[in-house]
């Protein structure tokens, strides 16, 4: 399986070459399944725990192949949940940690990278979200006034009128946008490869190429095991670390949705264009559109650009040829334009991939004692910093399940996601998303409310 074609590949210094299968049966302490970021940190911190676990990573392409490798590269404190949902769902206590947990955790990210000497080209220049319409504007200042409301400053969250965006980064359009330092830009597929060294050079065990076909529980008996065609593994400790990737395995066909969300990038901009369009601290941007898009200036000033609206494949099907979706890759390439009218050449790289959406869009963290089973994931397209987190949190749990720390009392911490309803009621629901998300920003563009904007607050559960 070849790495996936993305600009962020491009930079790597070295061509990847894939380490070796999985040969032989092997028994170890801890198995993990993924080589993307939530595998690769939780092996990391394990072996910060105890340098002498014996652990293995099984990855069925090479490290950073999924969507750790291919993302936007925003290292944000962002939470796939909105404050309001994570407030009624556990309460004001539990909210106020995750939140200045998460908002700690971008700056512990860049420590850790710079720790390991990883060349990510992470930068914490914030982060932009635009309004482009008066009703974007009203949506943002509201979310301005809730975080004045639930204890957060101007130095976490602020309002940016359009005078003041010129000192920041500007686009067409813009009427304003709130701005929130808790965000830094990086290249993705740098750090994934980089940590993956890092993860071996402490002695972990690397499989590449090693597609696993079952994880089997362990018992009174018997230890888990992971079966791959090349051999099995046996460990105390089965960690599955799969995100978008995930339905892929047996019996977890509806365990999350994977959507699929592309990326553009141009070629490198000159100064002259940088000068006019800002972007100078390297934040990252958006705007409030309901059909998400993002964007991040490159180390080597182009735009990567990216957005959700491809479309969800009957029965969570993953295959490759979905990566490339000729009318998403249209439709960013004329947003892009629309957002920078003077961006000149044209567009080099065009790729794509999964990403994990459970049924209630919270990521959770388990480890179950009595089967040895453990996951962690469900990131909704944040999981830079979050997969971080749910490393530390999975390995607090696994090296000291007795002791509360910081990072297990997480509310979505034990926490177990409902499954997916059977097809094809789940097509139809995800796609009637897309198709409101898409009905709204065409109505407010226009600087009107839209009622397909309700109906999709509706079928969200918000």
């Amino acid at each position: 399986m070849r790495p996936p074609q993305s600009l962020w590949w491009s930079t790597l210094d070295e061509r990847v070459e894939a380490r070796a299968s999985l040969a032989s049966d092997l028994d170890v302490d801890v198995a993990v399944v993924g080589g993307g970021y939530t595998g690769l940190w939780t092996a990391r911190e394990l072996k910060r725990r105890d340098p002498e676990l014996r652990i293995a990573v099984l990855e069925k392409s090479v490290c950073g192949f999924g969507a750790s490798g291919r993302n936007g590269g925003w290292a944000s404190a962002l939470f796939p949940l909105g404050d309001e949902a994570v407030l009624a769902r556990y309460g004001p206590q539990a909210f106020a940690h995750q939140r200045t947990l998460l908002r700690h955790a971008v700056g512990e990210l860049g420590e850790s990278i710079r720790a390991d000497r990883i060349d990510a080209h992470f930068i914490k220049g914030g982060s932009l979200t635009f309004a482009r319409n008066p009703v974007q504007e009203a949506r943002l200042r509201h979310e301005v006034d809730g975080a004045r409301e639930r204890g957060l400053n101007e130095t976490d969250l602020r309002w940016l009128d359009e005078h003041e965006l010129y000192e920041y980064g500007y686009v067409a359009g813009a009427l304003g946008a709130t701005f929130t330092p808790h965000c830094a830009r990086l290249n993705p597929a740098r750090l994934a490869r980089g940590l993956s060294d890092v993860v071996e050079s402490l002695g972990v065990l690397i499989y590449e190429e090693t597609a696993v076909t079952r994880i089997l529980p362990g018992s009174k008996t018997q230890r888990p095991r992971v079966v791959s065609v090349g051999g099995s593994v046996v460990a105390d400790v089965v960690i599955r670390a799969t995100e978008g990737f995930t339905a892929t395995l047996p019996g977890e066909r509806r365990s999350i949705a994977p959507l699929y969300s592309l990326m553009i990038a141009t070629e490198p901009q000159s100064s002259e264009f940088w000068r006019g369009a800002g972007f100078g601290q390297y934040p990252t941007f958006a705007d409030d559109r309901h059909s998400i898009i993002y964007g991040q200036r490159t180390a080597d000033d182009r735009i990567a650009f990216g957005g959700r609206g491809a479309p969800y494949h009957f029965g969570s099907s993953v295959e490759e040829h979905f990566d490339d979706d000729p009318k998403t890759f249209y439709a960013l390439e004329h947003t892009l334009r629309e957002l920078f009218p003077t961006f000149s050449g044209s567009i080099t790289h065009r790729w794509g991939g999964p990403l994990a959406l459970p049924r209630d869009r919270e990521p959770s963290v388990v480890f179950d004692r009595e089967t040895g089973l453990a996951s962690a994931g469900g990131y909704t397209g944040d999981g830079v910093v979050l997969s971080r987190v749910c490393a530390v949190a999975l390995a607090d749990l696994v090296t000291a399940p007795e002791i509360v720390t910081d990072h297990t009392r997480l509310p979505f911490v034990h926490h177990v996601s409902p499954k997916w309803e059977f097809e094809p009621v789940r097509w139809m629901g995800i796609n009637a998303g897309r198709v409101f998300a898409a009905r709204a920003d065409r109505v407010e563009h226009t600087g009107h409310e839209s009622r397909a904007s309700e109906m999709l607050r509706r079928l969200l559960g918000e």
